[in-house]
């Protein structure tokens, strides 16, 4: 089995730019990985940043064990893989690789084919419909959970059968980044967009013409497949339009987007279920909503700069044969082999959650953090509709409060990262990942006083309605501060592997949360509402110290990791030497005057 490169640095001096969202940014440049500086060399290909949605998925351009580069300065792959510790004392000044003149590259600020230099109006206009597609994809793996009595009533199964509706289509959810993540890589996000939506429009058919309950599942599945591209890629988009300094916002609409779906498909499906119509309406009226997203597609170009700079390669080509016979693009020579695309999609994943400690704990704890916001769905009709007696579609109200509770974490979010200009200053462009967590330090105590507070409230008719409905409130703050926190981190922590990283960590989660609906109301019906709630909030409870302690902890082990670069660790030693001989240079000009 291979393992990842030790890599030698050069003279950290130069400032490098980042991101507060993302702290990296990656290009394919030369076999290099480049990162983003305001000091833009306008005749190298703008760097592509590495962006975070609460679905973990990350943008990260040719994931094979390339060196990785910045402006001032190169990390270069060394011949043979080396022990953490030899890594850190064997750094390395090496030389800087020339540039290619046939590589096709942007032609300054003014090339219009770059996304980054498109009008600010039109990017926003590309993120609303990445914010949509995204609403859409979410808002339907929640939205029958309304009807599943009535989908029991005509089909004659059991509750949790019919708790499979929502199972099946999560489970799709774990299969679909494997594809659609290296997919849009490799042809480009566009195409990988037209193609998922067309067909998850498509197989709602199945679900609103099921005749049986096999026939049900099996299309949900299919269609959360499908559905989970936006999710992959739109991350994506944003990162391809938008720089660094202005690309913050963006971000943080686009996660409230993505929490706010699985809100309000139970307050449309419960209207929908009180109503005259059948419960089939309810998959009409997703299959409408994504078949008008869909369309929203004809304003959505191609946005992932290495297909943009081969088809411009191509185009070049064709015009003068003769002139251009050597011009190439970089995506043109990429290792698009079987087995590069499974070395670096399908197997890292497997093996860096099988190596990686911060790995491991990180997705154990927001796999339950996931798991708890689907079990709500099931959970919330149990409190409101036989203890307080609330109707179907007054009980999808109460998911109001998750969804303001979640935007309201995501501005906590936005809120812990404002001191990061000057971390980045201080830093070299490289800050310790875990000031990353700050927000998590927020989140983790806030979840599990939501937990008791919706239990020991909703247990008892004799409490008020809006009692407990204020709880999901601080449930929606907890999950949001500590997913948008913990997948920062993650980002932060492995750099070029941290798509793999985020990859391993969405196929867990989407596992486990597939799993919550199946147990739900069962555990709140046999615990009480009261001790089931004080379950969950023990378990939250014993993760509270996590960012805590990987905030104290974490950067010894980083230090001893086999994928976590540890530049920031490279730095601090740089730091502190530099600051020994300053104060040795004082040490000696103050004996010399005496």
């Amino acid at each position: 089995m291979s393992h990842p490169p030790h890599f030698a640095v050069s003279s950290p001096s130069t400032s490098v730019v980042v991101t507060p969202r993302s702290s990296f940014t990656v290009i394919n440049h030369d076999s290099t990985y480049e990162l983003d500086s305001k000091t833009h060399d306008p005749t190298r290909p703008p760097a592509r940043p590495l962006v975070l949605s609460p679905t973990m998925e990350a943008e990260v351009l040719n994931q094979d064990e390339a060196a990785f580069s910045r402006y001032g300065g190169d990390y270069v792959e060394e011949p043979t893989p080396r022990s953490p510790p030899e890594r850190q004392k064997s750094l390395q000044i090496p030389s800087k690789p020339e540039k290619d003149p046939n590589m096709v590259n942007w032609d300054g600020p003014e090339d219009l084919e770059n996304p980054q230099n498109w009008s600010t109006s039109y990017k926003w206009l590309l993120t609303l419909i990445c914010m949509l597609l995204c609403l859409n994809v979410t808002f339907a793996s929640s939205a029958p959970s309304s009807v599943s009595l009535r989908i029991q009533a005509e089909f004659h199964i059991s509750n949790e059968v019919s708790d499979l509706i929502t199972t099946v289509f999560l489970i799709g959810y774990c299969f679909g980044p494997l594809i659609w993540g290296p997919g849009s890589e490799l042809i480009g996000r566009r195409k990988i967009f037209v193609v998922a939506m067309i067909l998850y429009t498509i197989f709602h058919l199945g679900q609103a013409l099921a005749k049986n309950i096999e026939t049900l599942l099996v299309t949900r599945f299919i269609s959360g497949f499908f559905a989970c591209a936006p999710l992959t890629n739109s991350g994506g988009v944003i990162a391809d339009i938008w720089d660094p300094e202005r690309r913050g916002l963006a971000v943080s609409m686009f996660t409230a987007s993505v929490f706010m779906g699985p809100v309000l498909g139970p307050i449309v499906s419960g209207f929908i279920a009180e109503s005259s119509v059948t419960w089939r309406w309810v998959f009409w009226v997703m299959m409408i909503f994504a078949g008008a997203c869909t369309l929203t597609l004809f304003f959505l170009p191609e946005t992932y700069a290495p297909v943009l700079l081969a088809r411009k390669a191509e185009r070049l080509r064709k015009q003068d044969p003769h002139k251009h016979e050597h011009i190439y693009a970089e995506h043109e020579r990429q290792d698009w082999s079987f087995a590069g695309i499974m070395k670096r999609t399908i197997l890292r994943p497997f093996h860096m959650l099988f190596m990686e400690p911060i790995l491991v704990l990180v997705t154990v704890y927001l796999s339950l953090v996931y798991g708890l916001l689907y079990a709500l769905f099931q959970a919330i009709p149990v409190i409101f509709i036989k203890v307080k007696g609330f109707t179907i579609s007054q009980t999808g109200l109460i998911f109001i409060g998750v969804g303001i509770g979640t935007t309201i974490g995501s501005a906590i979010n936005v809120w812990t990262s404002r001191r990061y200009p000057a971390l980045i200053k201080k830093w070299k462009g490289f800050p310790p990942p875990e000031n990353r967590l700050i927000s998590a330090m927020i989140g983790s105590p806030i979840l599990v006083i939501g937990c008791f507070w919706l239990g020991w409230t909703g247990q008892y008719a004799s409490v008020p309605w809006y009692v407990p409905a204020i709880s999901t409130i601080f449930i929606g703050v907890g999950i949001s501060s500590i997913f948008m926190s913990f997948l920062s981190y993650l980002v932060d922590t492995y750099l070029m592997y941290s798509a793999s990283a985020l990859a391993a960590n969405t196929i867990v989660r989407s596992g486990v949360a597939a799993a919550f609906p199946l147990f739900t109301v069962q555990m709140f019906t046999n615990l009480g509402i009261n001790w089931a709630c004080t379950l969950i909030g023990l378990i939250m409870l014993v993760f509270v110290p996590a960012p805590f302690l990987f905030y104290r902890f974490g950067p010894k082990i980083r230090e001893k990791s086999k994928f976590a670069p540890c530049i920031d660790l490279f730095i601090a030693k740089e730091l502190a030497a530099q600051d020994k001989q300053q104060k040795e240079k004082q040490e000696t000009g103050s004996q010399l005057t005496v």
